[in-house]
């Protein structure tokens, strides 16, 4: 267990840190012709609305961009894309981006591991990559970086770089008021906050909600569309978890596990185990909840951490720290990591990490 001290406020990798402006890489992209926007494998609603909000802004100034992800990306996410020019690519056959770029802008990452399947290409270009992230751990990706640790988003960082840009959030907007700016910056403030339930949603990130509802989000279709929209696949897919639920650390530390052939026998797809970590979470005693994804295709385990805020004796378990030790990382209350080892393997060095 942790208890907090200001110590928290510094990368444990002190290079990871911002080294521009956001003015200056404002500057830059009014000043480009070709922009491509990516974002770490599997895209949550922050990073896919994060690539959204920028290529939009791009293209509100008359710059070409284009975002390229690399699967797996829920559909219920993908629905919010439009017409907005995002290519998404097979992870086991990664696709590359043709001819040049004259930036690169890395969203809602900074970390090697994340953005494995691009790592050649951004590693040949990196004094022309931009970075805008607001996790504590990253590596060199980016020659030019903006990480902010205090926002509770990705969007929520970007939202300073759309007015450096002098670009209206309501920009891109269709005439049902869908797929503007506005909205991938709601989607990723929402999602990354837990619907401004987690401990991110502070004042700064509801001020900047009531911004953007006011441009015309509409929040209620977007709940219902992202949260309320699932295949019956996917509860199936829970229920394989909860089966297999058992509590560590005298049952603060709950750990569920997903096996490759629970997505064969239910139908459920790698995507669909967003927010599985976090129903442990409803238990009294649990401060933080674990959940290992054996990934048989990729050839890997994928684990998820959460954990509530501060207890009344003023201690929480920081599960950035936790998936450090597992060669990952994230944020103080979320975070991930991946093993190259069997599922019993990752499960039992679990079970014997102190917490």
């Amino acid at each position: 267990m942790t208890t907090p001290s200001t110590s928290f406020a510094t990368s444990p990798i002190a290079a990871y840190e911002t080294n521009t402006s956001i003015a200056e890489i404002a500057e830059e992209l009014r000043l480009a012709r070709r922009v491509l926007v990516t974002t770490h494998q599997k895209p949550d609603g922050d990073a896919l609305g994060s690539v959204l909000a920028v290529v939009r802004a791009c293209a509100a100034i008359g710059v070409d961009a284009r975002g390229w992800v690399v699967d797996p990306c829920e559909g219920n996410l993908r629905s919010f894309e439009g017409t907005t020019l995002v290519r998404h690519v097979d992870p086991r056959a990664v696709t590359l981006p043709e001819g040049e770029f004259d930036l690169v802008v890395v969203v809602d990452t900074g970390a090697w591991p994340q953005l494995e399947a691009l790592a050649p290409w951004l590693r040949a270009r990196t004094e022309r990559v931009i970075g805008l992230d607001h996790h504590a751990r990253g590596d060199a990706v980016a020659a030019r970086r903006v990480v902010d640790v205090g926002c509770g988003s990705c969007t929520a960082l970007l939202i300073r770089l759309i007015d450096a840009m002098g670009v209206d959030v309501r920009s891109g907007a269709d005439e049902r008021g869908r797929c503007s700016i506005a909205e991938a910056l709601y989607m990723g403030l929402a999602t990354d906050t837990g619907w401004f339930r987690f401990p991110n949603a502070r004042a700064e990130e509801f001020a900047l909600a009531a911004r953007l509802l006011e441009a015309g989000v509409d929040k209620d279709a977007m709940y219902q569309q992202i949260e309320q929209s699932s295949r019956a696949a996917r509860v199936e897919l829970q229920a394989c978890a909860l089966s297999s639920l058992e509590m560590l650390d005298s049952g603060r530390v709950a750990l569920m596990q997903l096996r490759a052939s629970d997505f064969g026998e239910t139908g459920a797809m790698p995507e669909e185990t967003a927010g599985i970590v976090n129903i442990p979470m409803e238990i009294a005693a649990v401060r933080a909840s674990v959940l290992i994804v054996e990934d048989a295709q990729a050839g890997v385990v994928k684990l998820s951490f959460r954990s509530k805020p501060a207890d009344d004796s003023g201690t929480y378990i920081d599960v950035n720290e936790v998936a450090a030790r597992l060669g990952g990382g994230g944020h103080i209350h979320a975070a991930g990591a991946k093993q190259k080892a069997s599922l019993s393997e990752v499960v039992a060095r679990v079970r014997a990490m102190k917490f």
